[in-house]
């Protein structure tokens, strides 16, 4: 309480205290994450890699707050959706899309889960004949008021075309001053394609494609900057799985 006290009348010296309200909101975003962390919905496992993927820090960085309504591309397995949809349960609203099947079947009747939204039912993700890398057919996620749209990991998968769907859809979703949150492994800059850097990618050509997409950049973070990953190998290769450097970047779109 006395470190709180003379943090107040440091702010008030400084004519910050309007900093306070900001400061209280990321303590309790904080504290919804952490609280979801410990659920026990989530596998031994999965608790396992909350170490290397630091989902607290990642989160604050991109500004998540409870009562955002925030869209999940591409969830997978659910990791990430274990811990998005309960910090936003009370406040705000979930919605995920694209790849939804199996936190459709796995989370939907699970106590805190059942406001989950899934939309877009109807988008097509697929390989064109001897294609290494994902198309996506999508007209629209069907909203366009989403504080922020978060992908984890995923960017990676999309050929360049899917790309560029996805980053269009993701811009019509959000409202004017919504986050764009993206996270995948690093790719050497301009290497090309080989065997060893199909779940990479080059973190210029990202910014390049999101802001031609219409987004302004806004900040990175090296949470997950690994030096010793010379990014040479796959990130399945027994010397960098689970710890592959990653790029952090938070995107905005135009108020």
């Amino acid at each position: 309480m006395k470190l709180r006290s003379t943090a107040i009348a440091l702010l008030t010296t400084l004519g910050l205290t309007a900093s306070l309200p900001s400061l209280a909101a990321h303590h309790e975003v904080g504290d919804l994450i952490k609280s979801a962390m410990k659920s026990d919905v989530r596998t031994e496992a999965e608790k396992e890699r909350d170490r290397n993927r630091k989902p607290v820090e990642t989160l604050e960085f991109f500004g998540l707050e409870p009562d955002m309504r925030i869209l999940e591309l591409l969830p997978g397995g659910g990791w990430y959706t274990k811990i998005l949809a309960p910090v936003v349960h009370d406040k705000g609203e979930y919605y995920a899309a694209i790849g939804t099947g199996n936190i459709k079947k796995s989370l939907s009747n699970q106590p805190g889960f059942e406001k989950m939204n899934i939309i877009a039912e109807d988008a097509k993700l697929y390989r064109k004949d001897g294609a290494r890398f994902y198309s996506l057919d999508l007209d629209s996620f069907g909203v366009d008021d989403l504080d922020m749209v978060l992908t984890f990991r995923n960017y990676h998968n999309f050929s360049e075309e899917g790309r560029k769907a996805m980053n269009v859809a993701a811009f019509e979703a959000l409202k004017p001053g919504g986050i764009y949150a993206v996270v995948d492994h690093t790719a050497r800059h301009m290497e090309p394609a080989n065997s060893s850097n199909g779940r990479r990618v080059d973190p210029v050509l990202a910014i390049k494609e999101i802001i031609e997409a219409g987004f302004e950049f806004v900040d990175y973070s090296d949470l997950h900057y690994r030096e010793d990953d010379e990014l040479e190998y796959e990130v399945g290769a027994k010397s960098v799985t689970g710890n592959t450097d990653r790029w952090t970047i938070k995107f905005r779109k135009p108020e």
